[in-house]
């Protein structure tokens, strides 16, 4: 299954008698830095393996979303440069616009200025030396968690190549005409002043109040219901279903806008939807993006009534007030003049939120530069369609569809000064000049650049291949490009990844930007509620690896990574991880005591015991399991695998169970130790990608070899031998049902008891030492009396419990607990035969009683079994 020609192992591992992370980690993941093992080589023969990170914010810091998803990337990578390919996994930072700007603008704040005071060149500096000095400290966290990545290769959006990418993809588009300006409604944040992109905005439920608001008198009037008061100074129609009949007769008439004396025309148009309220909706082109396309539909004006703070600028008494103070007092005005139908608070409601500052989103009516994406979504679906790029799991393709096929214009300037500055100058004339990066702007008296910056997706959908070098034609680009994988949270499919594939498409050609797109879930707290610092859930992963190390949190991550699904996680599943990393720990130390080594080749399999053999049969079927659940990025169910085949079946069934070749000593020692030493040796490879320091330190200490990192993927050798496994489960069958007969009786772990075996034709004659040693039984030497007897797997163990425990007083407390078992079940019954209780009581309290009921069953049927194999007296 490896190779070990080239390993030597120490006459002597040192290995403390306790695993410390904090004494292995740091010191490991230099080395491996140190020695280039994450770089990458554009000229390699090497098949290439290509993963860029999902850029994190310069201005972030590592949380558990993060930790999750390097840890599945980190896996995925540390497999793929063990299986001989040439691996890059690229790190790079995202130069996080609107996040990084209120930072530093926070920091100003401080010393009592503004940007505003600073000018925009000099603040832009202070941005770059504020990222100089504070920014980036996720890359240290990310060297903590033993994320491998080749650092020498680290790119920014804002660097000089990402810059010049980013400048000449939007003057391709441009040339296309599939970049424009134009004044749509966007999502404006009054606190950042600066319009934000969907996936910027949080959507929460707030306390608002829904007034319903009569237009007009008599015969003409019409009643809308509204959250916003304020906006109807901007109204320019009332709307109604075209089939309404109620309205049918109003429809190209006016009614009078209260408050204002204007008259507003009525329009029928087939948004409305004349089941919901009143059937008639005020329609406010320049505040509302549904009325902005009904407007556009009808040729309505779009009247702005509130500037970039939100503040009213319509004329009369409104004028100056802020929006919320408006609403208050325009429905006050609105009750004075008798036009308030009805009144609804508080009303929840689902209202946007700037995911930076928490400020409510305005829809705003502003002149933005937008993407036309109809060409460019339509490869990006036609490409996952065709089979050139899968998604997983492949449930998540509906949702990706959804997005890609209903796609609207995207709205790419930000009115910020940190960022990539679109390049685009106007004349003095009016004119517009779009300018590459190898081009020379116009200058002149009254030539001047456009003042916004792109949207921070803009540059990050770049990614894949402005990392590589694009525009030029680097090694790079042909050598990594396109991307193998994609490892992402489903959460931004539809933002970040498909503007990849939009830009990836459409700058290299029709060459997709990755090969598969692997989506995960969220992490949440155990009890599965979202993570918030507002919750107080939120959990720093660093204090869990200062706590239990950098393993038990990674494998604790990988446990629980079903593919798009969420990930619920506690600190009591992090400790238990732990216990696994001092699990493997301790049972090598074991085995390095016991001589365990990787030197020469397998024993032939005559040479090996029942027991080697079937833990090497079992060996092979974990690799063979274990790859083919990576390919299918099935990390939940492959860290369980390994899990289980290493603690269960190396730990506590072949350690086991050859103890007493291991004590007895001789040739057939040495051929376990071998064995035992192959084991190991292929466990700890196949546990590497995921929990890389402790195996990485226990492997080097094993085998001799330089680092598990370079060491090369086991392989299934294909052996298998079925009657060795079926013989091992025997085995486990009957050392299971004694244990449990122990535990029934109440016998302590250590507590020896004498037993004789009846094997007949089983086959477990081999195994009665080991089956004796594992279960405290001693041999029934003079005197001997079964007073139990165990039918198990065709054998017979015999036990004499005479002198092992007071009987008398056992069946005493048997007898108490079987009757207060019995008188639970009789409660339980009893309730759930009364039917007036069922009608009134709750359906969770009902369901426990029914769990009651059913604990009670299991504790009747335990103890009378318990009570049945007690000797009589």
């Amino acid at each position: 299954m490896t190779e070990n020609s080239s390993q030597h192992p120490p006459t002597a591992p040192e290995l403390p008698t306790q695993y410390a992370p904090a004494d292995v980690e740091g010191q490991l993941y230099e080395r491996w830095v140190e020695r280039g093992y994450f770089d990458a080589d554009a000229s390699s023969d090497k098949p290439a393996y290509t993963v860029v990170i999902p850029p994190p914010n310069v201005t972030g810091s590592l949380h558990l979303g993060h930790a999750f998803e390097h840890t599945l990337i980190d896996a995925l990578t540390r497999r793929k440069r063990m299986q001989g390919y040439e691996t890059l996994w690229q790190p790079g930072m995202d130069h996080a616009g609107i996040a990084t700007q209120n930072v530093v603008e926070r920091e100003l704040a401080k010393e009592g200025k503004s940007r505003h005071d600073l000018g925009r060149e000099a603040f832009v500096e202070r941005v770059w030396q504020w990222k100089g000095e504070s920014g980036g400290q996720i890359s240290g966290q990310m060297r903590r968690l033993g994320d491998g990545v080749a650092w020498s290769r680290e790119r920014f959006t804002m660097d000089e190549g990402l810059s010049q990418a980013v400048q000449t993809i939007f003057k391709r588009l441009y040339d296309d005409e599939l970049i424009y300006r134009a004044e749509r409604i966007i999502n404006w944040c009054p606190r950042c002043l600066t319009a934000i992109s969907d996936i910027e905005v949080e959507y929460q439920e707030d306390d608002g109040e829904l007034v319903s608001i009569r237009y007009g008198d008599g015969d003409a009037a019409l009643v809308v219901a509204t959250t916003r008061a304020e906006t109807m100074l901007g109204d320019t129609a009332v709307a109604v279903h075209p089939d309404d009949e109620r309205y049918r007769h109003l429809v190209g008439t006016e009614v009078e806008l209260p408050l204002t004396g204007r008259r507003i025309p009525v329009v029928a148009d087939e948004h409305v939807d004349p089941s919901f309220g009143t059937g008639a909706v005020k329609v406010t082109p320049a505040h509302d993006p549904n009325d902005f396309e009904i407007g556009r539909r009808h040729g309505l004006a779009n009247l702005s009534v509130m500037d970039e703070r939100a503040v009213i600028t319509a004329h009369g008494p409104f004028q100056g007030l802020d929006r919320l103070e408006a609403r208050s007092a325009v429905v006050a005005a609105l009750r004075a003049e008798g036009r308030i139908v009805a009144e609804k608070r508080p009303y929840k409601h689902s209202v946007g939120h700037c995911s930076r500052c928490k400020t409510t989103i305005e829809p705003r009516l502003s002149m933005q530069w937008w993407v036309k994406v109809g060409p460019l979504a339509q490869a990006a679906g036609d490409a996952v369609r065709d089979g050139r790029v899968a998604i997983h799991p492949q449930e998540m393709e509906k949702r990706y569809f959804d997005w890609v096929d209903n796609l609207h214009d995207w709205c790419i300037s930000r009115q910020l000064w940190w960022g990539h500055r679109i390049p685009v100058w106007y004349g003095p004339d009016g004119e517009v000049v779009c300018v590459g990066p190898d081009e020379e702007p116009p200058s002149g008296e009254g030539w001047h650049q456009d003042t916004d910056v792109l949207d921070t997706w803009f540059s990050s959908g770049l990614w894949p291949f402005s990392t590589m070098g694009w525009p030029e034609k680097t090694p790079d680009l042909a050598k990594f490009y396109p991307n193998s994988v994609l490892v992402t949270g489903y959460d931004i499919l539809f933002f970040w990844v498909a503007r990849m594939m939009m830009f990836g498409l459409y700058a290299m050609d029709g060459q997709v930007p990755f090969r598969t797109i692997a989506l995960h879930g969220m992490v949440r707290d155990q009890f599965g509620k979202k993570m918030s610092k507002s919750f107080g859930n939120a959990v720093n992963p660093l204090d869990w690896m200062d706590e239990y190390g950098s393993d038990a949190l990674r494998f604790t991550l990988a446990r629980g990574a079903n593919p798009g699904i969420d990930v619920p996680i506690g600190e009591d599943w992090v400790q238990a991880s732990r216990n696994f990393a001092n699990k493997i720990w301790n049972a090598t130390r074991f085995a390095l005591m016991n001589g365990a080594t990787v030197e020469g080749p397998l024993p032939e399999p005559e040479r090996l015991t029942a027991t080697d053999r079937w833990i090497l049969s079992r060996l092979n079927a974990t690799v063979a399991e274990v790859d083919a659940l990576y390919e299918d990025f099935q990390f939940a169910k492959l860290s369980d695998a390994l899990f289980h085949f290493a603690w269960d079946e190396v730990f506590d069934w072949y350690v086991e169970l050859s103890k007493t070749t291991f004590f007895a000593g001789g040739e057939q020692a040495k051929v376990s130790a071998r064995v035992l030493g192959e084991v190991l040796d292929v466990t700890l490879r196949l546990l590497h990608p995921v929990v890389p320091f402790v195996t990485e330190k226990l492997w080097t200490a094993l085998t001799g070899g330089e680092s598990l990192v370079i060491a090369d993927w086991p392989k299934d050798g294909g052996f298998r031998d079925e009657a060795a496994e079926r013989e091992i489960a025997l085995v486990q069958q009957v050392v299971t049902e004694v244990r449990r007969f122990r535990k029934d009786q109440g016998l302590k772990d250590g507590q020896k008891v004498p037993a004789r075996f009846e094997l007949g034709d089983t086959g477990l004659a081999g195994h009665e030492t080991a089956i004796r040693q594992l279960l405290r039984l001693q041999p029934e030497g003079e005197g001997f009396a079964a007073t139990a007897s165990l039918p198990v797997a065709g054998a017979t163990v015999a036990l004499d419990l005479s002198g092992a425990i007071d009987v008398a007083a056992e069946r005493k407390r048997l007898t108490k607990d079987l009757a207060a078992a019995e008188k639970e079940k009789a409660q339980a019954t009893a309730k759930l035969g009364n039917e007036a209780f069922l009608a009134k009581a709750p359906d969770q309290v009902v369901e426990k009683i029914r769990t009651r009921l059913a604990g009670a069953d299991d504790d009747i049927a335990r103890i009378t079994r318990q009570l049945e194999t007690l000797p009589q007296v």
